[in-house]
């Protein structure tokens, strides 16, 4: 027998590296999928050439993908003019019907999507843990299984987050019917979370962690249950919940306690870098301040608060502070990581009235600021060894399309000032995941029969 044939070399003429782009350079890649080496100023000889910019894959830090089913379902006005809480109730109504079956299709449909797309790594907030009337599934984790099998066979690398959710409101307000299929205290979520670990611990793309769904849903010994439980399973894991997303819930919150979310975060469970909090919409700049502090990320949905009516986050007082983002497709109304960060952009130049607000004096180049920030800081929130073109990291690269219109002449930051302001036009050429490719020519090899299946569940699942 032969023995086994080393992974070739790469070599691309442009990569945005760590310290920025550079030209030339030979990436060596090993046989478990991890970037052995880098180094610039190269000769192309013996290595597979890249036909086009390289980048590091994006990292998708916060979706509920069964919501990608229902996207469009929910633009009808009611008599009200619609807003977040009316939206609720229709994902309730949808929620309620989606099977383990119909759950995997639309997870794999979805993560095709994200990888065409560009994303690399996806973050599941996972709260859809039980039977429709709240029966648990014979295996606990049955719904987590077919997320994470489809994100296998899709080929994203994940990371799981089981979601504690106990209470319907502030002030553990008992859960109403629907939102009993969401239920799972901490052991339940803990117990999950256990066997998730158990299963995947020799899939180095799987990652497990937890989340703490907000503090409607959530009390005090709950949160410090699922945080010590968690660091019993792994110290490093990551915890993820939702807070201060709606003006609402600010004010429910202070009604509740006398204190904002956030305030009431900070003075019960100290923030460290394992947390991630999710939008963080309606937080003060001492708020801001204290989080990039703490270590903790923030992870932005731009295009799922702009959709919901949520509001802005303050990006240019915790860039000011040197806060972590990261970016999520949250509803799934998009699968672009492009649109997100533009609109991330686009929303504090409308509300600040200027240009060029993500960006810094050693980064004055808005599109590179922003990728590099939202891939770092995402791989750090799911704990994916990914988000960057270095040795050590995951091998997660993006091929961009040399012949896209949108990049032509385009060189160093410009191609990703391009990519991101400049057009709609998909410009993924190829994506790898942990070394193997995934995304050939803009196309992923299972996408016609994944899309198939999602169209037989959308007409099943039809209103």
């Amino acid at each position: 027998m032969l023995p086994p044939q080393p992974m070739p070399d790469y070599f691309a003429e442009d990569a945005l590296l760590p310290e920025g782009w550079a030209r030339g350079v030979r990436i060596g890649v090993s046989k478990g999928g991890v970037i052995d080496s880098v180094a610039a100023d190269q000769s192309p000889d013996g290595a597979a050439r890249l036909s086009g910019p390289v980048i590091p894959g994006m990292i998708d830090v916060h979706s509920h993908a069964f919501q990608r089913a229902m996207a469009g379902l929910a633009e009808r006005a009611s008599s009200g003019g619609g807003t977040f809480w009316s939206w609720r109730e229709v994902m309730y109504g949808f929620a309620a019907r989606i099977t383990p079956d119909d759950l995997h299709a639309i997870a794999a449909q979805l993560f095709v999507e994200l990888l065409r797309h560009g994303y690399t790594s996806v973050g599941e907030f996972h709260y859809l843990h039980n039977q429709p009337g709240g029966a648990p599934y014979e295996t606990r984790a049955e719904m987590s299984i077919q997320v994470i099998e489809a994100a296998r066979h899709a080929g994203i690398a994940i990371t799981h987050l089981p979601v504690v959710y106990a209470f319907g409101g502030f002030g553990e307000q008992t859960l109403d019917d629907v939102q009993a299929r969401f239920r799972a205290d901490p052991a339940h979520a803990l117990g999950v979370a256990a066997d998730l670990t158990a299963r995947y611990r020799d899939d180095p793309r799987v990652m497990v962690g937890l989340a703490p769904h907000s503090l409607r849903a959530v009390n005090l010994s709950m949160l410090q249950e699922a945080v010590s439980g968690l660091a019993g399973l792994d110290a490093a894991a990551p915890l993820h919940i939702h807070i201060a997303e709606q003006a609402k819930e600010v004010d429910d919150c202070l009604a509740w306690s006398g204190r904002r979310p956030l305030e009431w975060l900070c003075e019960n469970l100290p923030l460290d870098e394992r947390w991630c909090l999710i939008h963080a919409t309606h937080a003060r700049e001492d708020e801001l301040e204290g989080i990039a502090a703490s270590g903790a990320a923030v992870g932005l949905c731009p295009t799922t608060e702009a959709n919901l009516g949520d509001g802005l986050f303050g990006l240019a007082a915790f860039a000011a502070a040197k806060g972590r983002i990261a970016i999520g497709s949250d509803s799934n109304v998009s699968v672009s990581p492009i649109e997100e960060l533009r609109w991330l952009e686009y929303g504090q130049r409308l509300h600040a009235q200027r240009r060029n607000v993500f960006t810094t004096a050693d980064s004055p180049s808005t599109g590179a600021s922003l990728w590099r920030a939202a891939a770092e800081g995402g791989a750090r929130a799911l704990a994916q060894p990914a988000g960057a073109i270095a040795a050590g990291k995951r091998a997660d690269l993006v091929v961009l399309d040399a012949n896209s219109p949108t990049l032509a002449t385009k060189t160093g930051d410009q191609i990703l000032d391009a990519l991101i302001f400049s057009g709609n036009d998909n410009a993924v050429g190829r994506v790898m995941v942990a070394g193997k490719w995934i995304i050939e020519d803009g196309r992923h090899a299972e996408e016609e029969r994944t899309a198939a299946n999602f169209r037989k569940v959308l007409r099943k699942l039809a209103p």
